[in-house]
């Protein structure tokens, strides 16, 4: 397929432009008929798909349960728990439900014009040894959900949120509940390397994919120690040169390379440009979770006035590809921070962090759905709620 049909969806961007963006702010390179934006036609506006591909059960206990999953810490578990024939039939039935074509006209009513969607090296199963236990299937369902959104117009960011052997541990959302991280290897490196072959491939020759044009190579690494310098020296260089040479053997125009995305600078892991020779088409990937930040103090003031003043360019282009409206877990049940009897302080907060992410590229809300009857981490919610309006041009700049 020719690149211009691949990505036409992209020219979409152009009537979302915000009316208080910058307009001269061109970080990421463009080519007309490519893949890639020009900023001054638009931001990046959009959700994760938390959950779909990899399940964290506290976004979904529900869901988790009604799989048979119920007290299990991570797709890992289950998959032992429940063996791997039920395992393929219980999560193919997830995958089938839980992100819809429908969630993505949904998504484009809304005015989003792009999904993140964390997946699992064991996507591609034959990267799987015999030690670990993921559910198999799931490549035919994230083809579909590709296609729905492909179909619909909006830009697709592929992130390796699970890499091999955890590259964070205890947590959920590398697919496993990993005492220790094991991706720091050599072995493990040259698993993932071979990954992203793979879905650069996939990408090019598969066109419900024909949209995806941003491929992240590892989703929050560890922080600050040897292992994080050994990914900037060792991994990232390689995953650049192995994607590059995967399109060039395909005899794609240099115009038309994917975005290649690493975590930014301020995530923790060092500058991940150290050594990298070639930036063309690099982007950065910067999480925003106030609920987290110990240095900013817990008020409305406080939280309205940091997001207001938040320059998130560490790296450039950045996107802010997760962020929420969650707050601290002592506070967060408290009558000033209820979320029933707070929608203005919420709105006017979410429209803060709106203005200062679209300082940079833009923005991706974690996450589109969840079942915690809290719309603080649902944006499907949050819009039900009348938090975020249906028309994100009508949104009002709370920081002038």
């Amino acid at each position: 397929m020719g690149a211009i049909s691949k990505f036409a969806a992209l020219t979409t961007l152009a009537a979302l432009a915000h009316a208080w963006l910058p307009e001269d702010n061109k970080s990421i390179n463009s080519t007309t008929g490519t893949n890639h934006f020009e900023t001054s036609n638009g931001k990046i506006r959009g959700v994760n798909l938390g959950s779909q591909f990899i399940f964290e059960p506290w976004i979904a206990e529900t869901a988790w349960s009604d799989m048979g999953c119920a007290g299990q810490a991570s797709e890992f578990d289950c998959v032992s728990s429940l063996g791997q024939d039920a395992a393929n039939t219980a999560f193919a039935k997830h995958w089938g439900s839980w992100t819809t074509q429908d969630d993505i006209a949904e998504m484009v009513s809304y005015g989003l014009n792009t999904i993140r969607i964390p997946v699992g090296y064991w996507l591609r199963e034959d990267l799987v040894d015999a030690s670990e236990h993921f559910p198999r299937g799931g490549l035919e369902y994230v083809k579909k959900v590709c296609g729905w959104a492909s179909d619909a117009g909006m830009y697709i960011i592929m992130d390796l949120h699970g890499a091999p052997g955890a590259q964070t541990p205890l947590n959920a959302f590398t697919g496993q509940n990993a005492q220790e991280p094991g991706f720091y290897t050599e072995e493990n490196y040259e698993r993932a390397l071979k990954w992203l072959e793979w879905m650069t491939e996939l990408v090019y020759q598969t066109d419900e994919m024909r949209n995806v044009g941003m491929l992240e190579v590892v989703n929050e690494p560890v922080q600050d120690n040897d292992k994080a310098s050994s990914m900037r020296e060792k991994y990232y260089p390689q995953a650049v040169e192995r994607i590059r040479a995967a399109e060039k053997k395909l005899n794609i125009n240099a115009n038309d390379y994917l975005h290649i995305q690493t975590m930014d600078q301020s995530w923790g892991s060092g500058d991940p440009n150290e050594h990298l020779d070639d930036l063309t088409y690099m982007a950065y990937d910067d999480h925003r979770y106030l609920k987290w930040d110990t240095s900013v103090d817990a008020s409305h003031e406080s939280y309205i006035s940091t997001s207001c003043n938040d320059k998130r360019d560490s790296n450039s282009p950045n996107i802010v590809g997760e962020w929420s409206l969650a707050v601290p877990d002592d506070v967060e049940g408290s009558s000033d921070w209820d979320p029933s009897s707070n929608t203005d302080f919420y709105g006017k907060w979410f429209a803060a962090q709106v203005h200062s992410y679209e300082q940079q590229q833009g923005w991706v809300f974690w996450t589109w759905k969840a079942q915690l009857n809290d719309y603080r981490w649902s944006y499907q919610d949050a819009v039900k709620a009348g938090v975020i309006p249906k028309d994100l041009n009508s949104l009002q700049n709370p920081c002038s």
